[in-house]
């Protein structure tokens, strides 16, 4: 046992520690930011002086800090006090009913944004809303709706705002659409380039600098309630460096970061990839920074000419004969520079012929010690799997399949869908890989969905995707979240278990992850967060213990300071009472409405059947039908 003295000890617990040689305890000592000791609380008490601050874990499981391999935090925080998020709201009902009561106070010319983190699935309605009902609810103020990456919504104050007219060109590689007499219906379509999409977020306001520091703020806050300790950025289209990265800088300087961030550069130019590349080689040192926020290396996009998006409503997009070439280009830089690479690729396709690359580069200038890797891999066959461990090289899966699967399944089979991707078969070949999320545009940043697809195989909407055999059980699930995700920041044995020298970086979660019944485990949250032996979030009997109070979100009009964040949690009564708890989600599904009113109860189903004066009786607005939200 070490004899210096500790600042703080947590004991009492129920500890996870994931470390093989220690793999329970009761308690742990915190010193200059890392774990100076693990072990009884016999043990671990006896080390403290009187001025060593004991927190009381309440017998409560004890978790590593969950740690995302693959997330957009900086683009994200920048906007997140503008985006309505409907993550994790089970009703389409309750999400127009938030969505109209924030067109009420979000003021001109300000939009209202739904950018991701659903799909249509996860609603008891199994529908997105029409345009005509945005209309309905938002005739003046415009509203943009983000789904996955295969569209977008946009109300007629939207299409004004943007200047989307009957003479807008259509945009390569999607879609305007339009009614007979051409003018633009609202509806933007990725075929499959989500470019159009982008795009046209980007025309939006945009929060001034102080704002967007507080937005960011707010945002990690909201990660760290969920028990999210450490990410690493994979950049983004129109996330330029370093200009968009000023806020999270501002934040580091200021100590005020509660997420430790590691970020990648993504190349924002066609054609200019290389350049990029170059320019940033000669300016960055990989790993610069500290172990709050730091660089880590290139991509996830490398060149344009390898990005297979995966909007699985399309069919798959075949890579341009110049892929290689400009991809060699980039990658000859990269390692002359010992800069690792993540690269985003869906298909099996992609992954190959990006792999004759690597191989061919390998062979004149090894990669090894570079710890490079694919991300996402829904498609990757065994033969690439051997290839990738064969050259040192990792997977970084994310759960855009939970979000996505139903349409994966409806264009490629159920079959096909078995093991997509096939996580399993990558731990048994021991390549390296871990979990993460891809958030905020496609799939939601909540870490719990991640763990419950890969220990269910059910998508968000509740289709079973994966047999038994495909599955991972809880241990290898938390794994892939917490120690597995350190080869890919380049901070293997610094973090990811609760083990001295080790980061201290650990959670409480609301109920036992090892023991709450499957089904359950998407609705965890952290009720105690603990990032470099700092309580950043406390709830409940852990609140008094919180060090992190932030000022509330601006604008006075964002939708964090109504509806909060996942399942709009910050309305546990309101917005959120349908999705924030199972027993109540299971019961809304079971009737098939979103909602209860006065006026109809929970009988919204059958009303959809009755012979009412409607031109669609399943439309919400029928007369009696899930119409209530409108009131």
């Amino acid at each position: 046992m070490p004899t210096d003295m500790p600042e703080v000890i947590f004991h009492n617990g129920q500890i996870t520690t994931l470390d093989k040689r220690n793999p329970v305890a009761s308690a742990v000592a915190i010193k200059g930011g890392r774990f100076v000791a693990v072990g009884s609380d016999e043990e671990v008490l006896a080390l403290a002086n009187g001025a060593t601050r004991r927190i009381d874990l309440q017998r409560r499981r004890v978790l590593p800090g969950l740690f995302d391999n693959h997330t957009h935090v900086i683009r994200g925080g920048l906007n997140y006090n503008m985006e309505l998020r409907w993550d994790g709201v089970r009703s389409l009902a309750d999400a127009m009913d938030m969505l109209k009561r924030q067109v009420a106070v979000t003021p001109a010319p300000q939009w209202v944004r739904v950018v991701g983190g659903f799909t249509e699935h996860q609603f008891v309605e199994k529908r997105l809303p029409t345009i005509d009902e945005i209309n309905a609810v938002a005739p003046d103020t415009p509203v943009f709706l983000l789904h996955l990456y295969d569209r977008a919504l946009l109300n007629a104050a939207a299409l004004r705002a943007v200047g989307y007219t009957k003479d807008t060109p259509e945009p390569p590689g999607g879609e305007i659409t339009r009614d007979a007499q051409g003018n633009p219906t609202g509806l933007l379509l990725a075929k499959p380039n989500a470019t159009i999409l982008y795009a046209t977020l980007a025309k939006g306001p945009k929060l001034p600098l102080d704002y967007q520091v507080n937005s960011t703020r707010h945002f990690m806050r909201e990660l760290n309630r969920l028990g999210v300790t450490g990410v690493i950025d994979a950049g983004g289209g129109n996330q330029n460096y370093p200009e968009d990265y000023e806020v999270i800088k501002k934040l580091d300087d200021a100590g005020q970061i509660t997420v430790r961030l590691a970020y990648n550069l993504f190349t924002q130019k066609p054609k200019a990839e290389k350049q990029d590349f170059l320019q940033w080689t000669s300016s960055v040192k990989y790993k610069q920074g500290n172990d709050y926020f730091r660089h880590n290396g290139a991509g996830e996009m490398l060149v344009y000419s390898a990005a297979d998006f995966e909007d699985f409503r399309q069919p798959r997009p075949d890579m341009p004969p110049n892929m290689e070439s400009e991809l060699e280009d980039v990658v000859r830089v990269l390692v002359q520079n010992q800069w690792p690479w993540r690269l985003h690729a869906t298909y099996d396709e992609t992954i190959s012929r990006a792999l004759d690359v690597f191989e061919k580069v390998n062979r004149e200038t090894p990669l090894a010690g570079l710890n490079w890797f694919f991300d996402h891999a829904e498609t990757i066959s065994d033969r690439s799997i051997d290839r990738i461990a064969a050259l040192g090289g990792g997977i970084a899966v994310q759960h855009r399949m939970a979000y996505q699967g139903e349409f994966f399944a409806e264009r490629y089979g159920a079959r096909a869908a078995e093991a997509t991707p096939p996580i399993k078969r990558m731990l048994e070949k021991g390549v390296k890989v871990s979990a993460g999320t891809d958030a905020t545009r496609v799939a939601s940043y909540n870490p719990w969905v991640s763990l419950s697809w890969m220990v269910t195989g059910k998508t968000v909407g509740g289709m079973k995707m994966y047999p038994e055999r495909n599955l991972l059980d809880r241990e290898t699930a938390l794994r892939m979240w917490t120690e597995n995700v350190a080869w890919f920041s380049g901070e293997e044995g610094r973090r990811g278990r609760i083990e001295a020298g080790q980061f201290a970086d650990l959670i409480v979660p609301s109920k036992d992850y090892f023991g709450v019944p499957e089904d359950e485990i998407a609705f965890l949250t952290s009720d105690l967060t603990v990032v470099g032996g700092r309580v950043v979030y406390g709830a409940g009997v852990f609140q008094r213990f919180d060090d992190n109070p932030l000022p509330p979100a601006m604008p006075d009009w964002s939708p964090v300071r109504r509806f909060g964040g996942y399942a709009a949690w910050g309305e546990p009564e309101g917005a959120g009472r349908n999705s924030l708890h199972p027993a109540r989600y299971r019961s809304m599904a079971a009737c098939a409405c979103g909602t209860r009113c006065g006026l109809h109860g929970h009988s919204h189903a059958n009303a959809w059947a009755s012979s009412v004066p409607a031109s669609d009786p399943k439309s919400f607005f029928g007369a009696l039908g899930c119409s209530c939200w409108m009131a």
